[in-house]
């Protein structure tokens, strides 16, 4: 038997899941509740310190959960509308005041619709350990190349000079680990952000529980990049976010 190009798997992988993975239609607030309730799901939430955003139609606006609700709490109508000064514009309650630092990366990344920001439980202990991520596992891949780091902690992001040293070391990348901090996954889609966010808390556990073996060898840069751009195709993060959403409904 004939040995095909891995090419013409990758194209025939890609028109198959566009014709057979229809992603579920859901208004904006539906998608960010499922977002915080995946999220508390994977033991993402740390009290109140989570935070999650998505531009909304006004410039320099975004919906985000209203302050005091933890993420297994939020259901659409509780996410709330503000403004670049977070004067809540629809809805009612306050936005988290640590959200500030979103405007910025907003502002300097046009092409990302969707932040969230946890202190999850392996970054958290990897960014305490200042520790970058190292890409040595086929599902971590989605942050070969694609995961900054940034060494040094600002302090608690409630002013702007916060938000200006995270869009900074951010760059292009779609995810940051925060030393001393947390992880920022910055996506085109609710349904990417929330993709990313859960995998980087895995890569973290990944990479602490390797780290006993020895040290960690990185995938090959060919690979990993083949790897990477082939599990961020958009049917499969927004496959992946319908089946995490059939999860928590599930679990309700």
């Amino acid at each position: 038997m004939d040995l095909r190009a891995k090419e013409y798997f990758d194209e025939r992988a890609t028109r198959e899941m566009k014709e057979h993975l229809k992603p579920q239609q859901r208004s904006i607030q539906e998608k960010l509740a499922y977002a915080c309730r995946i999220l508390a799901m994977t033991g993402q939430e740390a009290g109140l310190a989570g935070q999650i955003s998505a531009r909304s139609a006004h410039a320099g606006a975004y919906w985000t959960l209203r302050f005091g609700l933890g993420f297994d709490e939020a259901t659409p109508d509780d996410f709330i509308e503000v403004d670049r000064d977070l004067n809540t514009l629809s809805g009612t309650g306050m936005a988290n005041p640590a959200t500030r630092f979103h405007l910025w990366v907003y502002a300097g990344r046009p092409d990302r619709h969707c932040l969230i920001h946890t202190h999850s439980p392996y970054v958290s202990a990897l960014v305490a350990a200042r520790q970058p991520l190292v890409v040595s596992q086929m599902d971590m891949t989605p942050f070969h190349n694609d995961c900054a780091f940034l060494a040094d902690w600002p302090g608690v992001p409630i002013a702007d000079q916060e938000g200006v040293v995270i869009t900074e070391a951010l760059g292009q990348k779609r995810s940051i680990l925060l030393a001393h901090h947390g992880q920022l996954t910055a996506g085109d889609s609710v349904e990417e952000a929330t993709y990313l966010s859960v995998y980087l808390e895995r890569a973290a556990r990944m990479q602490i529980r390797a780290r006993a073996f020895g040290p960690l060898t990185p995938l090959s840069d060919e690979l990993a990049s083949d790897a990477h751009d082939y599990l961020l195709k958009p049917s499969i993060v927004k496959g992946t976010f319908d089946y995490w959403c059939r999860q928590t409904d599930a679990a309700r």
